[in-house]
């Protein structure tokens, strides 16, 4: 029987390889179809918020779809992140507005679905720079946020 040694760097190097190949490997999930609709398609979406925001009735926020390929999810992400960039130029002219609130849920719905790693987290902090310069802190982001965290 041949024993591991961690100190052999080939050793060390092949067993993470390993590790990740079977860690990124054949158990990706599918992002729902209607996710890939593109930024025009969350647009429209959006116009329901706060209540329900569906793409062909998937929430947004399983489009984020935790064991996806990064393919897919960076296709996701595009879609939200163009989608938040639209929106983001009138939410700063108006605080309170339509496009405060839609992107308040949007951003909420993100965070609902997203973890905190690999392609997920370059999601949300890309959210985050589309957000920065809004008042985050107005009636409608706040709304719109909430219904995302709970809806989207």
């Amino acid at each position: 029987m041949h024993r591991f040694d961690w100190k052999r760097p080939s050793q060390t190097a092949s067993f993470l390889c390993a590790a990740l190949l079977v860690a990124c490997g054949g158990d990706e999930q599918p992002v729902p179809a209607a996710c890939s609709a593109g930024p025009a398609a969350v647009r429209t979406a959006l116009q329901d918020a706060p209540g329900p925001v569906r793409l062909e009735g998937v929430s947004l926020s399983d489009c984020l779809v935790e064991g996806a390929s990064g393919g897919e999810l960076q296709a996701v992400g595009t879609s939200f992140v163009r989608a938040a960039s639209a929106l983001a130029p009138e939410a700063r002219r108006n605080p309170e507005g339509r496009a405060a609130l839609e992107l308040g849920y949007l951003v909420g719905a993100a965070r609902r679905g997203g973890s905190t790693q690999g392609v997920h987290a370059e999601l949300l902090r890309r959210m985050e720079q589309e957000v920065g310069g809004i008042d985050a802190r107005s009636d409608a982001f706040r709304r719109g946020e909430r219904a995302g965290r709970s809806e989207g």
